[in-house]
């Protein structure tokens, strides 16, 4: 998807979660490994660019520090200069001269985030298949805003809603789940009540554990509308009820994509950065990189916690984040992920 570069101050402004690092509502500020480069000056970037490309051979190092210092607000604002100075689309050289994984992540990078995140989602839903580890790791992590934002550029760019899609591509609890997210109407404020939080604990353990079958709609509405705040509270109470902690509840109650989405939303909750350590392990282990989910994660969550995130890496699997991406990548796919994580 071409970024439409034309439209980079509007969609800044109504998705500023990403673009300003504002944390989650009830969440701490997390730490970018990509920040806005200043001074900035994108003419002077549109002309390096342009040289990068220009005659024989492309200079993949120049690309790559040029980009990979750049916020993508910033890069925005080059493809601006660039068509401004040379009457071409800087999206289409470099699609032009780049191919492969190394292509995939410098155009991720060039994107807007809402249309991103729209093409990620459209593509998780209208392929063969649905690629729910996509739907749980955007819905179950974004706020009200970023969610409406996205849903606006998924409109825009496909013509239809994003609720529809889901509940075309999808059955069930896990539907019901998709459902409630897309809807963005999660309570963000910071008020926390312990005896509400008691009475959901208590409402939960009935409606799983205390009573044969599941009332999903239960699990439904309690961990898509409580605030984070609530929701951690809400988990210690459940554990002094029952001794056990709430996602143990969940993996007995649930199984497939609607055990995956809940416990996602539970791991949110407590640590995001540990969530995302956690989706960028399981799509770089086994046989094959999921590279089109490891651009994503880290792409989009170089501008928020990639700091975070790496130090959860390394304390959950006793490894870097830059040494599994050495394993499992190469070339200048693997020189623009180390730029985007921070790594030399």
């Amino acid at each position: 998807m071409t970024a439409r570069c034309d439209s980079h101050t509007s969609i800044i402004s109504i998705f500023p979660q990403i673009y300003c690092n504002m944390s989650y509502p009830g969440y701490p500020q997390g730490t970018p490994t990509v920040v806005p480069a200043h001074p900035f000056d994108p003419r002077a970037d549109a002309e390096v660019l342009r040289k990068a490309m220009k005659g024989f051979g492309t200079d993949e190092k120049a690309i790559i520090n040029v980009l990979t210092r750049r916020t993508n607000a910033q890069r925005l604002q080059i493809i601006v200069q660039f068509k401004t100075l040379y009457g071409k689309d800087l999206i289409s050289d470099l699609k032009s001269e780049l191919s492969g994984n190394f292509e995939n992540v410098i155009i991720a990078m060039m994107t807007p985030l809402p249309q991103y995140y729209a093409k990620e989602l459209n593509n998780a839903i209208s392929g063969l298949g649905t690629d729910e580890d996509v739907l749980i790791e955007v819905l179950c992590t974004m706020s009200n805003n970023e969610i409406r934002t996205i849903r606006q550029a998924y409109h825009e760019s496909y013509h239809t809603s994003l609720e529809n899609d889901l509940m075309s591509d999808s059955s069930g609890t896990f539907k019901r789940l998709m459902v409630s997210l897309c809807n963005a109407a999660r309570d963000e404020s910071m008020m926390t009540d312990p005896e509400q939080a008691y009475h959901d604990a208590q409402q939960l353990l009935r409606a799983g554990e205390l009573r044969l079958g599941t009332d999903e709609s239960t699990f439904n509405m309690i961990l898509c509308q409580r605030n984070f705040a609530q929701l951690r509270i809400i988990f210690d109470k459940y554990q002094q009820l029952t001794g056990h902690d709430i996602e143990k509840a969940i993996k007995n109650e649930f199984s497939g994509n609607s055990e995956d989405s809940l416990l996602a939303i539970v791991r949110a909750v407590r640590n995001k950065p540990a969530f995302f350590a956690k989706c960028l392990h399981k799509y770089m282990k086994g046989a094959g990189t999921e590279d089109d989910n490891l651009i994503r994660v880290i792409v989009t969550r170089s501008e928020i916690d990639m700091v975070e995130i790496k130090r959860e890496f390394q304390s959950m699997y006793g490894t870097s984040l830059k040494d599994k991406i050495r394993d499992e990548c190469s070339g200048d796919y693997k020189k623009c992920l180390y730029g985007l994580i921070g790594e030399p």
